[in-house]
């Protein structure tokens, strides 16, 4: 089995996941902590565009990556994806939007499904970082400003400045080329004219 067969064995995470420990508390227990990332999976099926807490973003990110990468590696027919989906979904007619919305949308993707950006924190009070969670393709608007056609950006600057080399550069070899074209028409004419003299002379040499 070659290693294209061996990635097809198991969903992989296209995010990254770090190994620090996550001090989520809930008076629940474990039951309560599950809970609220079932229902943070589900919020972010539905809406497609959520904003809570960093931790719990960032826990419930992995959850709904694996629910999505499995719905669309084995598909509505795979008896472990459906309880998976199942499961993390609470509103279930949102299994339906897993298998007929969301896997065409992301089977061809090559990125994360997901995208995390960190939101402002509320002023004054107690300080925990927010962040906004949201699956890519979302009919909202973008978050984060397109940037590239700002000229006073430092790499928009360079460019314009090595497209402006590029044509002077360009510019010079053809000035270059022309000037040696001309260089060679008018030793062309000077060994013409040259021979017609000869030419002439000889002609008047023999007529005497």
């Amino acid at each position: 089995m070659n290693q294209a067969d061996v990635s097809k064995l198991m969903s992989q995470l296209r995010i990254a996941v770090r190994p620090n420990k996550r001090n989520l508390k809930n008076p629940d227990g474990p039951e309560g902590r599950l809970l609220k990332l079932r229902k943070t999976v589900t919020a972010l099926v539905k809406h497609e565009r959520i904003e809570l807490f960093y931790n719990r973003a960032d826990e419930a990110r992995g959850y709904a990556e694996l629910l999505i990468s499995n719905a669309i590696r084995h598909g509505d027919r795979h008896k472990a994806t459906m309880e998976l989906a199942d499961y993390w979904l609470l509103e279930k007619q949102l299994v339906h939007k897993l298998f007929k919305v969301l896997v065409p949308r992301y089977e061809n993707y090559n990125v994360s499904y997901t995208r995390m950006f960190k939101a402002p924190r509320d002023y004054p009070g107690i300080y925990y970082r927010k962040s906004v969670l949201e699956l890519r393709g979302n009919p909202y608007p973008v978050l984060v400003q397109d940037n590239s056609q700002n000229r006073n950006l430092l790499h928009n600057v360079l460019l314009d400045e090595a497209r402006k080399e590029f044509r002077r550069e360009k510019l010079a070899n053809l000035a270059n080329q022309i000037a040696a074209e001309a260089e060679v028409a008018a030793t062309t004419t000077q060994a013409v004219d040259v021979e017609k003299k000869s030419e002439e002379n000889v002609e008047k040499t023999t007529e005497v």
